[in-house]
C-alpha cells in the first residue's frame, strides 16, 4: 500500500539504470534500498559512502529541482555549524529510466535511527540533543525570517489543517479532550525571534550509537524558525527525565516549552490517521507523541 495518492514508484532497477547513465563513476557500486518509515523521499544506498533520496510525490520538475538545490544549500549551511555528523549534499541527478524527477545524492552516515534504537531513557542522549540545537540556534539567521506554511511560523494558522486531523481521527482518538488542548496551544504567545532550526527531529531522522547522538539526517530543512520548533524531539524523542534534562540545557522558559509541545502534538496529529494504514510505524510514533503530551499535561 502506498503511503500517498501521488506516490512515484522508485526500484532498484530504476536506480541503477539512473546512476550508470548520469554517474557512471559509481556505476559498478551496489544498489540498496533503504527500509525507512520515511515519508518524503525513497532512499538506496550507493556502495559504502553514498546515498540517493528521490522524491516520493509526483511534482513539477523544474519545482523539484528548485527545492532540491535549496535543500542541498540548506544541508551545507547546517554542516557546517553542527556539533555532530550530519549528511553532505554530493550531486543532483536529472528524470530518466521511467523516474519523472530530479533527485539527490550525498554522504552516507553510519548509525542506527533511533526508531529501531530506543535511546528515550537516556539523559547523555538528552545533553547531545540539547548541544546540536543549541549550535543550531548559534549559527545566526543573517536577517532571515520564517516563510512557508509548514510549521514553525505562527501555530493558529494550522487551524484548518489541525480541524481535518480531528474530523479524520474520530474512532482513533480521543478527540474531544484534543480539540480542547489545542484550543489552548493555539493561544500560546510567540515572544522570541526566529533561530535556525533543523525543523522535523523525529527518531526516524536521528542516529544513535549506543545511547548517545551520533548523527542527524534529513537536514534540508534547516532554516529560520520559532525556537520552540526543534523542541518537538522533546516530545517525540525523550521519557520525562531526559527531557526535562534537555529542557534545562537548553534553558527553555514556560511559554518557549509549551510552544514545543504545541508544535508536536499539531505534527503528531497528523500522523496518526494519516499513515494509520498506510505506515503504522508513523502512526504509532504519532500516538506515542499525543500519550506523552496528554500526561504532561495532567
Amino acid at each position: 500500500m502506498t503511503m500517498h495518492d501521488d506516490q512515484v514508484d522508485v526500484t532498484t532497477d530504476t536506480v541503477a539504470s539512473l546512476v550508470g547513465e548520469q554517474f557512471p563513476q559509481w556505476s559498478g557500486e551496489v544498489i540498496r534500498p533503504l527500509p525507512s518509515t520515511g515519508t518524503v523521499h525513497a532512499i538506496f544506498r550507493i556502495g559504502s559512502g553514498l546515498s540517493a533520496r528521490f522524491p516520493l510525490r509526483l511534482a513539477d520538475a523544474d519545482e523539484t529541482l528548485a527545492v532540491l538545490e535549496r535543500e542541498a544549500r540548506a544541508s551545507a549551511e547546517l554542516a557546517r555549524v553542527s556539533r555532530f555528523p550530519v549528511p553532505e549534499p554530493v550531486a543532483l541527478g536529472k528524470p530518466g529510466a521511467g523516474y519523472p524527477m530530479p533527485w539527490a545524492v550525498q554522504t552516507w552516515l553510519p548509525g542506527t535511527v533511533a526508531t529501531d534504537a530506543d535511546p528515550s531513557g537516556s539523559d547523555a542522549f538528552a545533553e547531545d540533543l540539547a548541544a546540536f540545537i543549541a549550535a543550531l540556534r548559534g549559527a545566526g539567521t543573517q536577517g532571515r525570517l520564517f516563510s512557508g506554511d509548514n510549521r514553525g511560523g505562527v501555530i493558529a494558522d494550522h487551524d484548518a489543517w489541525m480541524a481535518k486531523c480531528f474530523e479524520e481521527s474520530e474512532g482513533l482518538l480521543d478527540v474531544p479532550r484534543l480539540r480542547r488542548l489545542w484550543g489552548r496551544f493555539r493561544e500560546l504567545p510567540r515572544t522570541s525571534a526566529d533561530v535556525m532550526s533543523h525543523g522535523d527531529l523525529i527518531p526516524g531522522n536521528v542516529l544513535v550509537t549506543g545511547d548517545r547522538l551520533s548523527g542527524v539526517l534529513d537536514t534540508g530543512g534547516f532554516g529560520p524558525a520559532d525556537p520552540a520548533l526543534d523542541l518537538v524531539s522533546a516530545w517525540h524523542l525523550l521519557q520525562p527525565g531526559p527531557r526535562d534534562v534537555l529542557r534545562r540545557a537548553l534553558a527553555c522558559d514556560d511559554l518557549e516549552w509549551e510552544r514545543g509541545k504545541a508544535w508536536a502534538f499539531e505534527q503528531a496529529m497528523g500522523l496518526v490517521w494519516y499513515y494509520v494504514e498506510s505506515n503504522p510505524a508513523m502512526s504509532r510514533l504519532g500516538r506515542r507523541t499525543l500519550d506523552r503530551i496528554l500526561e504532561s499535561t495532567e
